[in-house]
This record gives C-alpha cells, structure tokens and sequence, in this order.
C-alpha cells in the first residue's frame, strides 16, 4: 500500500483493494447460495431445515469472525507507522486465539443446540434437518476460523487478491461436494439438505489448507515467517485483541443476529413455506448486501493505514467515497429487484406459494437495504480508527432496543403479519446507520484537533 494524495490516486487504491474483497465476499457466499438453492431443489422442509440451521450458525460465526476482524485494522496500522517487525507475533497470537474460540463454541454447542431447537416447537422433519446440517457444519469450525485469520492477515496488508484467489479456487469444491452429498452422487450417500453441512466443512478445510500454502508460496508474506516463528500464546496479547475485536464482534453479532432472529420468529410464528419465503428473500439481499460489506472492509484497511500515517484528511476523503458508493450500488440494485422479485425466488423453489411471498419480501427488502448499505460502511471506516466501543453500543440499542422489539409488536399485533419484522429490521438499521454517522464525525473531529495540539507543541 501507500499513501495516495489526489482524489484520483485514493479511489485507484481504494478500488484495487476492494474488487478482490469483492470476488472474494461473492465467491464466500456463492457457497451459502449453491447450500440454499440445491437444498431447495430437494423439498420445502430440507429448505426450512437448512434455513434454520445456517440462521442459528451466522450470528455465532459473525460475532466470532469479527473479534478476528480485530487482525486486519491491528496490521494496517502497523504498516501505516512502519511497524512491520510487530506483524508476525500478532498475527500468532491471533491464530491461538482462534482455536481457542473454535473450540469454545463447540464446548457450547455441544450443551445447548438440542434444547434450543426443542424450544422452536419446530416441524420434526424440520428440526432433523437443521440438527444434523449444524453437526456436519461444526467439523469445520476449528480451519474456519484459523483461514480466517490468515485472510485477516493478508487483507490488512493490502494484499486482498490472495485471500480472492484461495476462495475462487474453493468454490467449485463446494458445488461438487454439495452436489454430492445433497442428492447422492459420486458414490456419497443422499443427505439432503444435512449434506450441505458437511460439503461446507470440507471446503474449510480446503481454505486453510490452501491459506497455509500461500504465506509459504508468497514471497512478501513468506518473510513474516508465519507457522515458521512460534512464540508462546500471551494473555497480554490475546487481551489487546480481544480489546478490540470483542467490541467489533458484538457489533456484527447484534446486527447478523436479527436477521436470525426474524428467522427464527417466523418458524415459531408461521408456516414452512412463510421460513422458506423468508430465506429465499434474505438469500438474495443478502447476496447484494455482499458489495457495500466488502466496501466496509475495504475501508477498513485504507482508513486504518491513514490513520496509521497521521492521513486524517486521506482517512475522511475515504470514508465519503466508500458509504456513498454502497448506497449508490444498492440503490441501483433495488430497481432491480423490483423487476425481477418473482423469476429471482423461482431460481431457489419451485412451489408457487413460496414465491409470491417471497416477492412480498423482496419489495420491503429495497428499503432496508439503503440503511443497511450506509450503515456499513460507516462501521467499516469507524474500525478504520479503531473505534469500536461506542459503534458496539449503538448497535446494540438500534439491532436490540429498537429493530426485534418493534418486528415483534408489528408482526404480532398488526396486520403486517411476517412482514412486520422486516419493518422492524428496516427502523433498526435506519437509527444504526443514524448513530454511526453521528460517531463518526466526532472521532474525526477529535483525531484532527490532536494532530493539530501536537503539532503546535
């Protein structure tokens, strides 16, 4: 990376940044995609099924993901101050902690995933299908999270086409092994949708094995000798990160986690084919969510080496071009969407009721998805600085105090039915989005009346 001057230069870097992070978030959830579509293709329940599976998993990977996001924005500003010798014990330590949480939310899982899909009061086949599709997936949890932390180290450099090309290069694995597993072909058994489970670890472990080649093959990663310098794991260090990557998780959890929640709302409150519509609509945001995220991730990295640099003004010139790039995608997305709501949810089912639901959802989903494009790439430039303390509490009150309690109220006593939680999404990520500008302006604000002190001093 450097330092950029012009406008011109700072959207050149900031673009060969982020079209890897890109590929790399489509490639991610291509693989998310082929589990819903070709379990879909097996019956409305394996559909159900792997929808409550996977919404149970995605706040806890999120929330788990994001303390390792700490990694990334560590680095850049590490780099930023020139800081480079630092780089290969974080990035160890990082990887100790890793385990360290994989292993803890297995101890977890193991304890309370049985009790809490009895609570759901779900279908039988249902419930059977979202058990055993998460007991196939956590075989993988321990290469998901330490891949996750290569990827981290890699990005925060700036050298976002590796973790591109390791992913790209596992999606075919994937379709193939869920092609396999789901419907029974090259010699596997027929799993249905609890195949997608175990395709999806597999392919894990292909991303570390994968991963762990590259800071060998790599010659500007190889002389970090990651995997080649050990040192003993260090609770100082583990705290620092976790300091950071805590506040960042919780963040990402209370945000990931109402979508799960609305999942799960809808599975205790209404049928299997209103679960089913719910996913397909959430499969697909979700999929064009992937542009403004991998803006916020991208911000990050070129916000953090800034700052790193004392490049405040670069760091705020950044921050405008990647929120307003995201709700300028999504805007045009949304058009779109309109257009195409009911041939799009015909690509996941092909039971007629789903699909006039699921087009119901889509079009409240053009909303939402304006305030949740902003609201990323502000916390993506907020981690730049990292601040992530007070963005964790603001979270917190919009995703928990305001999005679920208002779903709830909108879908239970009004009208609106399932679509009241989807309004209730929408009111929180609008206020999310609201709170994190406000942070924002204050840590910039702040950062420039400190450099300006410190300079006359």
């Amino acid at each position: 990376m450097y330092h950029a001057e012009t406008w011109k230069e700072k959207s050149t870097l900031l673009l060969s940044i982020l079209w890897p992070i890109m590929v790399t978030q489509l490639s991610l959830y291509a693989m998310n995609l082929v589990d819903t579509m070709m379990s879909g293709r097996v019956g409305t329940n394996d559909l159900a099924g792997v929808a409550i599976g996977s919404n149970l998993w995605l706040p806890v990977f999120t929330g788990m993901n994001g303390i390792l996001l700490a990694v990334t924005p560590i680095i850049a500003q590490l780099i930023g101050r020139g800081q480079k010798k630092e780089i290969t014990y974080s990035v160890m330590q990082a990887l100790y902690l890793a385990v360290a949480l994989a292993v803890t939310v297995l101890l977890i899982g193991s304890i309370v995933l049985k009790p809490v899909l009895q609570t759901m009061n779900l279908e039988q086949g249902v419930e059977h299908i979202a058990l055993h599709y998460l007991i196939g997936l956590s075989l993988g949890i321990i290469p998901l999270f330490l891949s996750n932390v290569l990827r981290n180290f890699f990005d925060g450099q700036g050298f976002t086409r590796i973790t591109m090309f390791i992913t790209v290069m596992a999606v075919p694995f994937n379709a193939l092994l869920n092609y396999g597993f789901i419907f029974g072909n090259f010699g596997l058994p027929a799993l249905g949708g609890i195949g997608a489970g175990y395709a999806t670890a597999i392919t894990y472990w292909i991303i570390l094995l994968l991963s762990i080649l590259m800071t060998f093959r790599i010659s500007s990663v190889r002389n970090y000798r990651i995997f080649v310098e050990w040192f003993k794991p260090s609770l100082k260090a583990w705290k620092k990160q976790l300091g950071i990557g805590i506040p960042i998780g919780l963040s990402i959890f209370f945000e990931s986690s109402i979508f799960s929640v609305v999942t799960l709302l809808m599975g205790i409150m209404f049928s299997a084919v209103t679960v089913a519509a719910n996913q397909v609509a959430l499969s697909f945001t979700t999929l064009m969510f992937m542009i403004p995220l991998s803006i916020s991730m991208a911000l990050t990295i070129v916000v953090g080496y800034s700052v790193g640099g004392k490049k405040l003004q670069a760091a705020k010139q950044y921050s405008l071009m990647g929120v307003l790039g995201g709700v300028l995608f999504l805007a045009t997305g949304a058009i779109f969407l309109y257009l195409f709501r009911e041939p799009i949810a015909y690509l996941y089912t092909e039971d007629p009721k789903v699909v006039a639901m699921a087009g119901q959802f889509f079009i409240i989903a053009i909303v939402y998805q304006i305030s949740d494009a902003t609201q990323a790439g502000l916390q993506g430039a907020l981690r730049g600085y990292t601040d992530v303390k007070i963005p964790f509490v603001i979270a917190l009150l919009s995703y928990w105090g305001i999005g679920i309690p208002s779903g709830y109220a909108l879908s239970a006593f009004t009208d609106l039915g399932p679509f009241g939680l989807w309004v209730g999404i929408t009111l929180g990520l609008t206020c999310a989005a609201i709170g994190f500008f406000i942070r924002l302006r204050l840590v910039q604000r702040r950062l420039g009346q400190e450099l300006e002190y410190s300079t006359v001093e």
